[in-house]
């Protein structure tokens, strides 16, 4: 008779202690978007670790969004590659049973030390490279050596002719034609003044070779 009277006993103990604690705890969805503080874009695949209830881990999605069950006053750590890890508890004055939160992680900056890469493995290398090296001609050398007499003489029989070159030709050759359209030209066989000119020629001639004789 006193084994189930004392079993009877533990199980409305336990029954009670387990209302008084469901009591004091309830349970409560756990709802929230994680971004970004400065720029409010969302932090995707953020690690969420419950470090009140055993630990335990979820991971918010690519839009930064989680959803859980815990407790109010549970104590929530916050982490992500490139981001500052931040603790945030549930508040305990939660009326309903679920909690949406608006996460803000700050980004991390290190700040790495300067690294300086030389193409030369010692410094006598860089010293014969330098003494070897040769040095560009400044603006004013190489205008004028492209304002060269034998430059430009080069340029004039290398080059073709350009379209504003064409076109000032055809137009004086136009100019040429309209001007000479209304004159006539003399045929020199027709012309008596070209026959005295050629006699005068011949008879020249002739009385060269017979004195010549």
């Amino acid at each position: 008779m006193k084994y189930p009277l004392a079993l009877l006993l533990f199980l409305f103990t336990s029954t009670v202690f387990a209302q008084q604690i469901t009591r004091q705890k309830p349970l409560i969805q756990f709802t929230g978007i994680i971004t970004d503080v400065d720029s409010n874009f969302v932090v995707p695949y953020v690690t969420v670790t419950n470090l009140t209830n055993k630990e335990q881990r979820y991971a918010a999605n690519y839009k930064g969004y989680f959803s859980f069950i815990a407790h109010p006053g549970d104590t929530i750590l916050y982490s992500a590659v490139g981001y500052k890890d931040l603790i945030l508890p549930i508040p305990t004055d939660v009326k309903d049973n679920k909690y949406t939160a608006m996460i803000k992680l700050k980004a991390e900056i290190v700040n790495l030390p300067t690294v300086r890469v030389y193409p030369w493995a010692t410094v006598e290398d860089f010293t014969r490279d330098f003494m070897s090296m040769k040095i560009a001609d400044d603006d004013y050398v190489i205008a004028a050596r492209n304002l060269s007499s034998e430059s430009l003489i080069g340029l004039i029989q290398t080059l073709p002719r350009d379209g504003g070159e064409i076109q000032s030709i055809n137009y004086r050759l136009n100019h040429d034609r309209a001007l000479n359209k209304n004159m006539v030209q003399t045929n020199p066989l027709l012309n008596p003044f070209a026959w005295g000119k050629l006699m005068q020629s011949i008879f020249k001639g002739d009385k060269i070779r017979s004195e010549s004789n």
